[in-house]
């Protein structure tokens, strides 16, 4: 019997690299400016996986135009990029487990609620873009997680049906999306203890890094 086709489906912040920290605090940076005193925890709790424009809406108000919204998160993205610039690198293992699902004729995909200029930023600083079948970023997808839009959109172009689909992520929010996708998901604690993932019944691991996955038992 042929098995049906597979995919990984990889958050990128948090998940691919270990930057969530960064983001938070050029958000936190952006907020002050504008005299918004942002606590650090509760932010990335609320935010993560949510898109640039989303965020910027909620805090700072739903009247923005989609122009002053956009340069809004251009202005702070910059400010990521210039921080997280000299620690970019990906999570321990994550190449390693990328061989291993390419060998195994996994399909690969990047969801992301990440704007193009980060997914170039990262996908492309790391030279990982030629691993991935399909990408999908904030401007793929109307609705940020945890809508599954992103992770249904990176199903949809690699031709993989969504129940096998596993997706790695590092947010509940994330996690979620995966849920509501019907996807299983894998867990990195990048950024939130395990106990923060209790309750989720699509979570099939919690791991530190990507070291502990074997690619061929992650289907089993």
């Amino acid at each position: 019997m042929t098995m049906a086709k597979q995919a990984f489906v990889f958050d990128m912040d948090g998940t691919i690299v270990d930057n969530m920290a960064f983001h938070t605090d050029s958000w936190i940076a952006f907020f002050a400016r504008r005299g918004r005193a942002i606590d650090a925890d509760e932010f990335f709790r609320a935010t993560a996986g949510r898109q640039g424009g989303e965020i910027i809406r909620s805090y700072l108000g739903e009247h923005l135009t989609d122009e002053e919204v956009a340069a809004l998160n251009h202005e702070k993205e910059s400010v990521y990029r210039e921080l997280y610039a000299p620690h970019l690198k990906p999570v321990a293992g994550f190449e390693a487990l990328l061989d291993q699902a390419q060998q195994h004729g996994v399909k690969l995909a990047v969801g992301t609620a990440a704007p193009p200029a980060n997914v170039a930023f990262t996908l492309d600083g790391l030279d990982l873009r030629r691993h991935f079948d399909a990408i999908v970023g904030a401007t793929d997808v109307a609705r940020g997680k945890p809508h599954p839009d992103v992770f249904l959109k990176a199903a949809e172009l690699c031709g993989v049906a969504p129940e096998h689909c596993i997706v790695f992520e590092d947010a509940p929010l994330g996690v979620e999306a995966a849920r509501r996708a019907g996807m299983r998901c894998v867990v990195l604690t990048t950024t939130l203890p395990a106990s923060s993932f209790a309750g989720y019944d699509n979570v099939i691991a919690i791991v530190r890094d990507f070291t502990e996955l074997k690619a061929e038992l992650l289907f089993a």
